[in-house]
């Protein structure tokens, strides 16, 4: 073989893989042209390196440079009305469950910097698809598993102490009051994909009053789920998405058709009772009613939306992102998605 021949091998064979690593790119827009940095302003440290100053000057420090959130956390999270900042702050400082959660909180936590980079792109995504949207400012904290990612006014907070890994030993201690079907999930890599769920459906697309049946649930879920597609880095696992094991991902894929078919003969999907409608949309370790041995995922009426979404946007391909989070006709999305799993 001449030099030439190899040389043209040699540049078909990167072509192609130039090609296939565009086409993989091409999933997502270019947003490199808009200007956002996410910082996330660490309030558990600041916090905690108060208890070096009077309880006066640290609540006027907090008060200054955290203004709604710090007020939301001394009265909503952490305490209430009926005790001052100074007496919250006080019994926090003398709390050895609060200084060993900190502790945890931040060696699990040293560098934000992996998390901040993430956030970043994502909302790069999200503006890229609403230009107007307001970014919040992002706070970290530890609140005693009162919350996890809280939103207000101008701010989205991070509760550390329920991302601090599955096998934390403060979540053996809690099971009672938060199973392990759900602290499971407590891991950092849930961080980004549970403050993109919260900021879509609370600030982009609050739920609908009207939407009472099961299928308007699945559908409004599932398009949460797809516009999570498109705003998270494509290696987010959908696992991790909807908050399934792999084992309970895989069963769902397994047994699709049998799903289906079971909403379809129970006559489920136009279901408006609000306790049998919970039983496929609540967390839960299993769905009763289906599988055999407890070994059925949850949620399935949202697992089953999210593919009645990914199906209708692949056959009507003209539809864009939103234009479908705009449409609130649920049937028009089922009709039109051709939706039929064997």
């Amino acid at each position: 073989m001449t030099y030439n021949a190899k040389h043209r091998q040699i540049y078909l064979f990167f072509l192609c893989v130039s090609l296939f690593f565009s086409c993989k790119q091409g999933n997502k827009p270019d947003v490199e042209g808009i200007d956002l940095t996410i910082k996330i302003e660490r309030f558990d440290r600041d916090l905690s390196d108060g208890q070096s100053a009077a309880l006066v000057k640290t609540d006027q420090l907090l008060q200054k440079k955290y203004g709604a959130f710090y007020d939301d956390y001394v009265h909503r999270m952490v305490g209430d009305l009926s005790y001052t900042n100074e007496e919250i702050l006080a019994t926090l400082y003398k709390d050895k469950a609060y200084k060993d959660l900190n502790q945890e909180a931040d060696s699990v936590f040293k560098d934000m910097a992996p998390t901040e980079a993430a956030l970043t792109q994502t909302f790069k995504y999200i503006k890229y698809y609403y230009p107007k949207i307001r970014v919040p400012k992002f706070i970290s904290f530890i609140s005693g598993f009162a919350v996890q990612t809280p939103i207000g006014d101008d701010y989205m907070g991070i509760g550390l102490d329920m991302f601090l890994g599955k096998d934390s030993k403060f979540y053996k201690a809690i099971v009672k009051s938060v199973p392990l079907y759900l602290s499971r999930r407590f891991t950092p890599e849930y961080i980004v994909p549970r403050l993109t769920e919260t900021y879509a459906r609370e600030e982009l697309f609050p739920q609908k009053d009207e939407n009472r049946s099961l299928l308007s649930k699945m559908i409004e879920n599932g398009k949460i789920l797809y516009f999570m597609d498109r705003v998270l880095d494509d290696k987010t696992p959908d696992a991790v998405k909807i908050g399934y094991t792999d084992k309970q991902l895989n069963w769902c894929k397994t047994y699709q058709g049998d799903i289906w078919a079971y909403f379809m003969q129970n006559d489920l999907l136009f279901e408006t009772d609000f306790q049998k409608i919970q039983m496929y949309v609540s967390e839960a370790p299993f769905t009763p009613g289906l599988g055999e041995k407890n070994e059925s995922a949850p949620k399935l009426g949202i697992w089953t939306g999210w593919q009645i979404v990914k199906k209708y946007m692949e056959e009507n391909p003209d539809i864009t992102l939103q234009q479908l989070m705009a449409e609130q006709d649920a049937q028009k999305i089922l009709s039109a998605a051709k939706y039929k799993p064997k």
